[in-house]
């Protein structure tokens, strides 16, 4: 990305994603290979008031020697510095920024996938915690690197490559825009619209259902829908994950029955998952299949009991600019917005309006977002009557 891009997508995530105040402590969190990037975001904090902006670093390589030598009963050892800065962070009502993209693709490849499973670093179980009680306005967003440039397009010159997904991301972030943060709203404008008219529906359950999948997924009596347009406690609204193109609720973790196969392979701390199939019995993953790394899916699944159930429910429509491009980008935070999603693990607070369905909600370390949706998957909401009511089809909204 060239310097002026950088800039303006440092002032996109630190102005309009996290919405930094003057005043408050930012917490960063970063990776090898994305200097540049965290400068330039500590830059645009300290232009907008930041009183300090902390940062800490993940690599790759130091999490393979600990994979690959470590004691395997040491490896979901936590520092407790790490959960106890997030808490520090929320208690001082600080921002959060956090980029994404695959820091080093090929880092863990030849690391059993048993071993690999059991390390969640740099995810920590108290996010949830965090994000659940509203206290920190944040935001994520990708950032290329040659390394991952390379994982998404291998046909190319690696240089090649890196312009291609340079482009890629100044589109779907909507950089190419005269006014990027104009465009964002309207934008959010339109998924909340969707959000809404969910919600007026009140629908007992959603199912989805298309090639290799035939799943329902029941609903509290309040799950709400939303989009990506928070507000913490102190009311500074703020737009996690740049780009989001989803509509989302939290689901009942009782209810999930049938079969879902995932359209894009899914990178899980380090590993890539190729050709997810889980069958869902009474809610919980009875059985989870994969063609490649199956066994890291299954161990982040085992991780507690609320692991190998439901914490999530997202649509994604099809006049977002992610889906269109055709590309996987071995991204949780691009390829869940290309497409419909679920996420095993734990559930959001906010997506449900009333406290005893909070006390129902998943719990669990984990939150692993798995994506489901293609222009062939259609999508219904089913009533308390029984009766199917199109949602989605063909990525159109229907309702």
């Amino acid at each position: 990305m060239t310097g002026d891009l950088l800039e303006k997508l440092a002032d996109l995530v630190v102005g309009f994603g996290a919405n930094v105040q003057p005043g408050q402590l930012v917490g960063v969190t970063s990776f090898v290979g994305r200097e540049e990037a965290t400068r330039a975001v500590a830059r645009a904090a300290y232009r907008r008031g930041a009183r300090y902006v902390d940062v800490v670093t993940f690599d790759d390589r130091l999490k393979r020697e600990r994979l690959l030598h470590a004691p395997l009963d040491s490896l979901e050892y936590v520092p407790p510095w790490l959960p106890e800065r997030l808490r520090w962070l929320s208690d001082e009502r600080a921002a959060r920024i956090s980029f994404s993209g695959p820091q080093d693709p090929h880092a863990l490849d030849d690391v059993p996938a048993e071993r690999a499973g059991r390390d969640l670093l740099p995810w920590l179980a108290e996010v949830g915690e965090v994000v659940n009680a509203q206290t920190t306005n944040w935001s994520a967003i990708a950032v290329p690197t040659g390394p991952w440039a390379e994982l998404v397009h291998p046909g190319l010159d690696p240089a090649e490559a890196l312009v291609r997904l340079s482009e890629q991301v100044t589109h779907v972030c909507r950089l190419d825009e005269d006014d990027p943060v104009a465009a964002w709203r309207e934008r959010m404008d339109a998924l909340t619209g969707a959000a809404a008219r969910l919600n007026e529906r009140r629908f007992d359950a959603i199912r989805l259902h298309g090639p290799g999948t035939d799943l329902t997924v029941g609903l509290l009596p309040s799950s709400t829908w939303g989009a990506a347009r928070f507000q913490t406690v102190d009311g500074l609204v703020h737009h996690p994950n740049l780009p989001s193109e989803e509509v989302f609720t939290t689901p009942d973790p009782q209810r999930a029955d049938g079969v879902v196969t995932m359209t894009m392979p899914k990178e899980l701390y380090g590993q890539l998952i190729d050709g997810i199939r889980i069958e869902f019995e009474s809610g919980r993953a009875v059985r989870i299949d994969a063609e490649r790394n199956a066994e890291a899916l299954r161990a982040a699944a085992a991780k507690d009991d609320g692991g190998s159930r439901l914490g999530e429910l997202a649509l994604v429509d099809g006049h977002g600019r992610i889906g269109p491009l055709g590309t996987v980008f071995y991204d949780t935070l691009l390829d869940e917005n290309a497409a419909s999603h679920l996420a095993l693990g734990s559930g959001l607070s906010m997506g449900l309006a009333d406290e005893d369905d909070r006390r129902r909600m998943n719990s669990s370390a984990i939150h692993v977002d798995l994506m489901v949706g293609s222009p062939q998957l259609d999508v219904d909401g089913v009533t308390a009557a029984g009766e199917h009511v199109p949602v989605l089809r063909g990525g159109d909204w229907q309702v």
